[in-house]
């Protein structure tokens, strides 16, 4: 497999918040951030996209107001990312946390310029609060800056270990896929990312790889492609 120069890491929030189901849980960022160390090390360059589920999930209450609950969402994330971003600082690494809005001191404003002037230094680029509007999931963050950043694949560190044909948590003979197209993906109604963000890979043909966080050297596994998660061509 060809070397990634460069990846778009998306974390999901539930995963970090391990066994915990909220919050975080600081062993499994821990281990996280050292398979990146390794990366980085290895010169990869790194940018990350991390959900907020562990935190929040608006959709589920009708009371809110749909765009104020994404905002919240958004905010979600930001907190995730300036998290786990210190975390990756004990580790060693150099690390800065860009949004598509004013955060005060807290974090940059996104540019590609600027995220290219970080990568040059062999910093981790911590992508917060989605794309800035309501309407929009984390997975359209996700794509949107794994485009903007021409990454050369999304790597998605999931609870569940890839896609399956129907919910594994549910159904003890699912059936996991090894690999998809992203067009499959949207006609079996996977549920894997939703149609607006599939939308842009579809035209932008990113490779993705969904995998399980949980898995020891998951992230380096699917760098290395020696993942035993799906991938989405």
């Amino acid at each position: 497999m060809e070397k990634l120069n460069r990846v778009l890491l998306k974390l999901s929030g539930e995963a970090l918040a391990g066994d915990k189901k909220t919050g975080f849980d600081e062993k499994t960022c821990v281990e996280v951030a050292k398979q990146v160390k390794t990366l980085v090390d290895a010169g990869t360059q790194v940018g990350i996209v991390i959900g907020g589920g562990n935190f929040w999930r608006g959709r589920t209450s009708e009371r809110i107001d749909r765009t104020k609950a994404d905002a919240i969402g958004m905010l979600a994330t930001v907190m995730n990312c300036i998290y786990v971003s210190e975390i990756f600082r004990t580790e060693g690494m150099m690390t800065q946390v860009l949004t598509p809005f004013e955060c005060g001191s807290f974090t940059k404003l996104f540019s590609k310029d600027r995220v290219n002037k970080y990568f040059e230094k062999g910093m981790v680029c911590f992508f917060a609060g989605g794309i800035g509007h309501p309407y929009f999931s984390t997975d359209v963050g996700m794509v949107l800056r794994a485009v903007e950043i021409e990454a050369d694949c999304i790597l998605a560190a999931k609870a569940v270990d890839g896609v399956y044909d129907s919910d594994p948590n549910k159904n003890p003979d699912a059936k996991k896929y090894d690999k998809l197209s992203i067009e499959e993906v949207v006609e079996k109604k996977l549920g894997v990312i939703d149609l607006a963000a599939s939308v842009i890979l579809m035209e932008n043909k990113i490779p993705m790889k969904i995998f399980g966080l949980n898995e020891e050297n998951s992230i380096i596994n699917a760098v290395m492609g020696e993942s035993t998660g799906t991938i989405i061509e």
